[in-house]
């Protein structure tokens, strides 16, 4: 929404914006009462989230947790809400490249200096499924989005 807000501002520089420029502004008023319950939802349920998204991951591969010797849960949960709580702020305002320039740009950095692209690409492959479990079908579908966009960015595909 930032995103686009600033475009707009730049293209109708002295006239007046179109009704196609604006409809993203009616979308997003539109489907603003879900987002809001979506953004909620996600902050009551962070933990649980969370905490699914570990034990299935356990599951599947319990050295995703691990640099040799090194325990990561602990900073694995720490930047999992961190990125949660962004991907929250980007559903509420409709606004994936603002997440991505200003988070998931500089976060890919770490994620790479640490070589921790696997356990994203694990996580937020796995929690798309627990969101599914939790959530409307219309509010997995703004949050879905989302979490792929930090597979993406975080994970191995990038």
């Amino acid at each position: 929404m930032l995103s686009q807000l600033e475009r707009l501002s730049f293209q109708v520089d002295g006239r007046y914006a179109s009704d196609a420029e604006l409809q993203f502004l009616v979308d997003y008023v539109q489907s603003f009462r879900l987002r809001v319950e979506t953004y909620q939802r996600l902050r009551d349920l962070e933990l649980t989230l969370v905490k699914e998204t570990h034990t299935k991951m356990q599951a599947i591969d319990p050295t995703l947790f691990q640099i040799g010797n090194q325990d990561l849960v602990t900073k694995w949960k720490r930047d999992t809400i961190s990125t949660l709580r962004y991907s929250a702020v980007a559903v509420l305002i409709n606004d994936s490249e603002t997440l991505q320039e200003r988070f998931l740009d500089w976060f890919q950095t770490m994620i790479r200096a640490f070589g921790a692209q696997r356990s994203c690409d694990v996580t937020y492959q796995v929690m798309q499924t627990v969101v599914k479990q939790h959530f409307s079908s219309a509010q997995a579908d703004l949050i879905c989005p989302i979490l792929e966009l930090n597979r993406r960015s975080l994970g191995m595909l990038n």
